[in-house]
């Protein structure tokens, strides 16, 4: 389990507020101090996990020097905040892929705000669903990566 630093800012009619420097952009709250912390494990689990889903790298926990170091950083309260979530780690690969095919893919994934990295991914988990998925219900048929759906 892995613990990422979070930064608890309170305004005087806010709730409390957590942010996370390694992740920008992912914020939570809560009502009192323990539901910000609650909130703010949720918030970075739900956030990694759909990281991990993009095939994205999860950054390395960075150190309580280096965040309150940063000028933005001097108001926050810094906790630590417990990764509950199993974050596998995303491994860089590299694949030959025809000109075209490449050009399709990227603009499938931006069209669905995805990452290359991250539709590939997915794709390549769908196909070996599907065969799984056919594989059960017909154990006799070879399945390829050359096949269509089979229709349910």
């Amino acid at each position: 389990m892995r613990n990422y630093i979070g930064l608890i800012h309170k305004d005087a009619e806010s709730d409390y507020g957590v942010s996370f420097p390694d992740f920008p952009g992912v914020v939570t709250a809560g009502t009192d101090l323990d539901d910000a912390r609650r909130m703010a494990e949720e918030a970075l689990a739900l956030h990694v996990e759909g990281m991990v889903e993009d095939g994205e790298a999860i950054p390395e926990p960075s150190n309580l020097e280096a965040v309150m170091a940063d000028p933005d950083h001097k108001d926050g309260v810094a906790i630590l905040v417990s990764l509950k979530a199993d974050a596998r780690k995303a491994v860089r690969i590299n694949i030959t892929l025809p000109e075209d095919v490449l050009r399709e893919v990227d603009a499938f994934a931006e069209a669905e705000g995805l990452t290359r990295s991250g539709f590939l991914a997915r794709a390549a988990r769908a196909a070996m669903q599907a065969k799984d998925q056919a594989a059960a219900h017909e154990p006799d048929v070879s399945v390829s990566l050359r096949w269509k759906c089979p229709a349910p």
